[in-house]
């Protein structure tokens, strides 16, 4: 089973990347077959923009939703709270956008690559 890389270094990297708003850095931590899930997802591509809602699948789908989603939040900015590792994830607990806060839960492959990540939002 693959192993996550060092828990604190990639989430200081993830939330520097993301703060960059640095679209080629934040992809850099994926896999090409990455399967992405957030509730955001229909609130920036639209209803029906995804084949399975809030569910994108490749890294080219995700690219496009995360470069629209930085241009409707042009001031995002994450501030990390706390990092949680698991035996073959890691979950980052962070304040996000409109400040809500978030979890991310990461499953990486052999490579060390995100290859599946699911975003989760405390309502509000």
């Amino acid at each position: 089973m693959p192993q996550p890389p060092d828990p604190h270094a990639f989430a200081q990297e993830w939330i520097a990347a993301w703060n960059a708003h640095d679209l080629p850095r934040i992809l850099s931590h994926y896999a090409e077959d990455l399967e992405f899930e957030s509730p955001f997802i229909s609130r920036v591509l639209g209803e029906g923009a995804a084949q399975i809602p809030n569910h994108l699948v490749g890294k080219t789908a995700v690219a496009g939703y995360w470069s629209q989603a930085l241009t409707h939040y042009p001031d995002l900015r994450f501030e990390l709270r706390q990092v949680l590792a698991g035996a073959h994830s890691l979950c980052l607990l962070y304040q996000s956008v409109q400040n809500l806060t978030a979890a991310e839960f990461f499953w990486f492959d052999e490579r060390g690559l995100v290859c599946r990540a699911a975003a989760h939002y405390a309502p509000g």
